[in-house]
């Protein structure tokens, strides 16, 4: 486990130093980066441990959990925003995309293979694809288009987006149709180490990305609180986990690397979302920040007393 933190501290320190040596390069590097993570790197992932997943009948419940947790905690996102907070409409859906993101690829991956061992990676590769993609390219996706400044693409375009420029639902169909045999196990034990390169690059593109943020003032450093972003700690680190925990009582088997994922930090798309659709990237930003550092100051305290 402390090579995890020692990784993600690393890349997030070389983020913000290759932004500051080579600002031209280093935010779209590390976009680029992403890009090639999620074409090149994670669908091999996906493929070769969803061939021999064996889905019970907790797992699926677990799933269909998850997406109505998501669900649940956008609307708990939004009730605090809008009624409650009564936020500008920009800030607001920043909360509620903030909120819903998780970080279940770039750092639940490998913390799962970590925690779990590769046995435990199938399943929790199934729940990501599944329940976060649908909530990013859904929910996300339809929150930025209702709260953003900017028009955002029309439900068709997102539509044909979600079905033919997602590289990961193709190699989850291709993995659910094709036999056992085109997963051999020296393919799967080399994917499961592949799962270390999506958290160096993905929080190194943090380091970079944010920073670069802070060049163009849109988030201060140190980042002061503010009732946003106390809005999406609790919605994102409390409510999303303990939600799931409420939906899956009645279910035995589910897994629980479920659990897990539930309580990642806001992921980096919630800023991807607002750039394209005008939301407010202060909360966006903020929001990764303190949930990421509220994760791992948690998960570091759990190494040193476990």
């Amino acid at each position: 486990m402390l090579w995890i933190l020692i990784a993600i501290v690393g890349s997030v320190a070389a983020g913000i130093y290759g932004e500051h040596r080579w600002p031209e390069q280093a935010g779209v590097g590390s976009r680029r980066g992403l890009l090639l993570i999620l074409y090149f790197v994670l669908p091999p992932i996906v493929f070769f441990n969803l061939v021999h997943v064996e889905l019970s009948f907790g797992g699926g419940a677990g799933i269909a959990a998850g997406v109505l947790t998501a669900a649940c905690v956008g609307l708990l996102a939004w009730f605090i925003s809008v009624p409650l907070l009564k936020l500008d409409r920009p800030v607001a859906g920043a909360v509620i995309v903030s909120s819903i993101l998780a970080n279940t690829s770039y750092l639940g991956y490998p913390l799962i293979y970590t925690l779990m061992g590769g046995d435990a990676l199938p399943d929790a590769v199934l729940f990501d694809v599944v329940v976060s993609y649908l909530t990013l390219m859904i929910g996300a996706f339809g929150v930025g288009a209702a709260f953003g400044t900017k028009a955002g693409e029309g439900f068709r375009q997102r539509l044909k987006s979600f079905f033919f420029k997602n590289p990961l639902l193709v190699a989850t169909v291709l993995a659910l149709l094709a036999p056992a045999s085109f997963a051999p196990d020296i393919a799967v034990e080399i994917s499961r180490i592949l799962v270390l390169i999506p958290l160096v690059v993905g929080f190194f593109a943090v380091g970079a990305i944010l920073t670069e943020e802070v060049r163009g003032g849109v988030m201060k450093v140190p980042p002061r609180p503010h009732r946003p972003l106390g809005a999406v700690i609790a919605c994102r680190l409390v409510a999303a986990p303990a939600l799931l925990m409420l939906f899956t009582l009645p279910f035995s088997g589910v897994p629980s690397s479920y659990y897990v994922l539930a309580v990642m930090p806001t992921g980096l798309n919630s800023m991807i979302v607002g750039h394209a659709y005008g939301l407010d990237l202060r909360t966006a930003a903020e929001s990764i920040v303190y949930t990421t550092t509220i994760f791992l100051l948690g998960l570091a305290a759990w190494t040193v007393l476990s």
